[in-house]
């Protein structure tokens, strides 16, 4: 006795372009936003993961993941703009919660707040907001050293005073002990120009490939129809 086992898929043609050029489509939309991010601060890059069954469930197939790579690091002029030198987010507190962000510029508000440019507050490694309990007359009077401890300046006490460690975390809230924070530094983002466009490439051809077959069937129907409209 012999048993045969297997699948068998068939679909029509013109929907099987129709849904290779929405994944497509999807694919290309997910590296210009790469692109579209390259001059950003804290920005990182998004690469698409495509799943095995993506040829036969479409869009529903892809996903992204995030590359934590440090990004190109340059100097500033603000003595709040930091970056980090190692893997890690900086821990904000916004209207909707604890964030995680890579985007190290802060300022300081009247009464001693260090906060991002959104206004959000930044959150020491307690999980607490960063106040300094002396508000310097000039930023260039706080110091941040490269494992986030802040401190400032007290022309009371004519010492350099701490006030507390910047939380930086991994992409699992674990606190990473050696963040190599750099003050006056601003991290832009981790995405190359030339990788992106060499991988949007052969999209753009599949793309164009899956469209010329969609117009090839599409004639071929309108032919058949046609032709059965003038045999009527």
């Amino acid at each position: 006795m012999k048993i045969n086992g297997g699948i068998r898929y068939c679909e029509k043609g013109l929907t099987a372009s129709l849904r290779a050029m929405h994944v497509q489509s999807e694919l290309i939309g997910m590296y210009n936003e790469n692109v579209t991010g390259f001059d950003k601060i804290g920005y990182q890059r998004k690469d698409p993961v495509v799943s095995s069954f993506t040829e036969f469930i479409g869009v529903h197939g892809l996903s992204q993941t995030i590359d934590d790579k440090v990004g190109r690091i340059a100097m500033s002029d603000n003595p709040l703009d930091l970056a980090l030198a190692e893997k890690g987010y900086f821990q904000i507190l916004t209207k909707d919660g604890i964030k995680l962000t890579r985007d190290g510029r802060f300022k300081l508000d009247k009464e001693g707040n260090l906060l991002t440019i959104e206004d959000d507050k930044v959150l020491s490694n307690a999980g607490v907001p960063i106040k300094l309990h002396v508000v310097p007359e000039q930023l260039k009077d706080i110091k941040i050293n490269s494992k986030g401890l802040v401190s400032v300046f007290n022309k009371n006490t004519n010492k350099l005073e701490s006030v507390a460690y910047i939380g930086v975390v991994d992409s699992n809230g674990v606190v990473v002990m050696s963040p190599q924070v750099k003050q006056g530094y601003n991290e832009f983002s981790n995405v190359s120009l030339q990788t992106e466009f060499i991988s949007m490439m052969p999209v753009i051809r599949n793309f164009e490939a899956n469209r010329q077959i969609f117009m090839i069937q599409n004639q071929n129907l309108s032919k058949v129809i046609s032709q059965l409209g003038t045999t009527s």
